[in-house]
């Protein structure tokens, strides 16, 4: 039997099987399709074999590292969410996927990101706590930086000359497109009826993080709070398609992979790159002493007796996959 695809992915917490909206959207295609996937949960993109997450590692094409590229590739296997849609629902599909994109996902990234009292409180002390020492110290910020220019690049040049007004009229355009949303569900199971489609899953994977975070400041989040069917409809997919899913794995007990392999299982090597990760931060925390001149190597210096320099050995250690 052919080894399964491996997906990388960020790991889960709030209640969802993975914070990040674009590996949930993979995550959730996956699941609707039932296609075989070995699930690697990590909390660095840099444990992804592309250095970003998701990652698709497959056995003809490599890794593929764009949600909209991953699901293209799944569909090539066979794994086709839309198969059963007519052409109306299709052209529906692309219309309310470019309203996502436009009026709802900038907001998203604004209210995660760029808010300063959600991002302090809640996004950047889950990654914080969560991606391991000593990344923890820099790619939090990193990543606020990266949706800073992702922004920016939606919204246009306007975002820098009157925020306060951008931000009331995106917010209005955000929950306008909230409330098309819950008008065109009405009382269905799914978007398209009993079945689930790909926009099912950007939908879920753009809501649920959204009703599932505790925000601090919550102006969006009260008005999908409002809407009980796409509530409703969040819970629903959590509770069909990720049962065993619903809480932090991080907190968890460890899960053995299923007979399908569609879950990684606990890692082997955990114990030593636990210890692998402690010895680079050691290095680097030493590097960095080095270099701002707090720790110093003194040659040939007249120094009173019991205040001998220590010479400190840098060891260059490589991570294993």
């Amino acid at each position: 039997m052919a080894a399964p695809m491996e997906l990388y992915c960020w790991a889960g917490g709030w209640g969802l099987p993975s914070v990040d909206p674009d590996c949930l959207a993979v995550l959730t295609y996956a699941r609707f399709t039932g296609a075989p996937l070995k699930v690697h949960r990590v909390t660095s993109p840099w444990r992804s074999p592309s250095g970003h997450l998701p990652a698709l590692r497959t056995r003809d094409e490599g890794t593929i590292s764009k949600p909209q590229q991953i699901i293209t590739h799944l569909r090539k296997q066979k794994y086709n969410a839309d198969y059963d849609l007519s052409a109306t629902q299709s052209a529906d599909t692309l219309a309310f996927v470019s309203l996502l994109e436009e009026k709802l996902l900038p907001v998203l990234i604004h209210t995660f990101w760029v808010d300063a009292k959600n991002y302090v409180e809640h996004t950047r002390k889950w990654y914080a706590e969560t991606i391991p020492f000593p990344l923890n110290f820099f790619l939090p910020n990193a990543m606020h930086k990266r949706h800073l220019e992702r922004l920016q690049l939606l919204w246009g040049d306007d975002y820098m000359e009157d925020e306060e007004k951008l931000e009331k009229e995106l917010y209005r355009e955000a929950r306008e497109c909230l409330t098309l949303l819950s008008q065109r569900l009405g009382s269905q199971k799914f978007f398209f009826g009993d079945s689930p489609a790909s926009l099912d899953a950007l939908v879920f994977s753009r809501l649920a993080p959204l009703m599932k975070a505790k925000l601090p400041n919550g102006k969006l989040q009260q008005h999908l709070k409002s809407l009980q069917n796409l509530c409703n409809y969040c819970t629903s997919i959590l509770s069909l398609y990720f049962p065993w899913d619903g809480g932090d794995p991080l907190t968890g007990a460890p899960r053995a992979a299923g007979a399908d392999g569609t879950e990684a299982e606990e890692d082997p090597h955990k114990r030593r790159k636990q210890l692998l990760s402690v010895l680079v931060g050691l290095a680097a925390m030493l590097g960095y002493a080095f270099l701002s001149g707090i720790v110093s190597i003194q040659r040939g210096s007249m120094e009173p007796a019991g205040r001998q320099p220590v010479a400190l050995e840098e060891e260059e250690e490589e991570e294993e996959e």
